[in-house]
């Protein structure tokens, strides 16, 4: 039997995955969690001063102003969209504060009920990439705005084939910005001994892609699991693909 051959550039010494959308079917559950958070407190400024309530839109909303951002620059984002500036608070604040924080945080608690409550499970064919770059010694990373990554990867059992995680935890104690910045994948190839240009960028989200390319990255793979192919080919991904066992090669 043939071993399956990653089949990426040459000089690609290292492989940087993100998490939700890409490697696990998360990224449901966090918009999932993201649209009950906000529809709740939408609804709760509606009732207290009568404005009309417009809920949060997951094909809309989440994609343009949360997608791969982390969770305070999500709030943020998708509250000046619709003209609302809350106190930015502190990243300590419990759910039940009105503060940037403070929504990130209820909308965090949610996510950790259903990744306990139901699990996760992981896309097929981002494992046996995973493993085919693996099998030939490419460097592989976990870039992932998401502070629930140790859990998740803890969950599906994936963890222990990744020489590095960056997470929203980890880019918040050294001060990085989130995607579209490039700096969490940037600090990732440095972790890993690699240049940008030396490394791999896997991404479903626009931010992400944006950071691909805004960081200089060898290979800026899109991931297309919802049908967005044009615009992560116009944010910045050198390839699109809906399925990632394209790169994998059993010649």
């Amino acid at each position: 039997m043939q071993t399956p051959q990653p089949k990426l550039p040459l000089g690609i010494r290292a492989c940087l995955f993100d998490m939700d959308g890409v490697l696990t079917q998360t990224a449901k559950v966090h918009a999932a969690a993201w649209k009950e958070m906000f529809d709740a407190y939408l609804r709760q400024r509606s009732d207290a001063d009568g404005s009309p309530f417009a809920p949060f839109d997951i094909e809309t909303d989440y994609v343009k102003y949360v997608d791969g951002k982390l969770r305070q620059d999500g709030v943020r984002s998708f509250l000046e969209s619709r003209g609302i500036t809350l106190p930015e608070g502190e990243p300590d604040d419990s759910g039940e504060m009105e503060t940037v924080h403070g929504l990130g945080a209820r909308k965090n608690a949610r996510v950790g009920e259903i990744i306990k409550t139901e699990g996760v499970e992981t896309f097929p064919d981002a494992i046996a990439l995973l493993q085919a770059v693996r099998a030939v010694g490419i460097k592989t990373a976990v870039v992932s705005a998401s502070k629930n990554t140790p859990e998740v990867l803890q969950v599906t059992g994936i963890g222990h084939m990744f020489d590095y995680v960056m997470h929203g935890g980890i880019a918040g104690e050294m001060g990085l910005p989130g995607k579209p910045a490039p700096d969490t994948f940037v600090a990732a190839a440095e972790a890993l001994g690699e240049t940008p240009a030396s490394c791999a960028v896997l991404e479903d989200a626009i931010a992400g892609v944006k950071a691909g390319k805004a960081g200089g990255f060898g290979y800026v793979i899109g991931v297309d699991r919802v049908g967005q192919r044009e615009a992560l080919l116009e944010n910045g991904a050198d390839i699109v693909l809906s399925d990632l066992a394209e790169l994998v090669a059993t010649e």
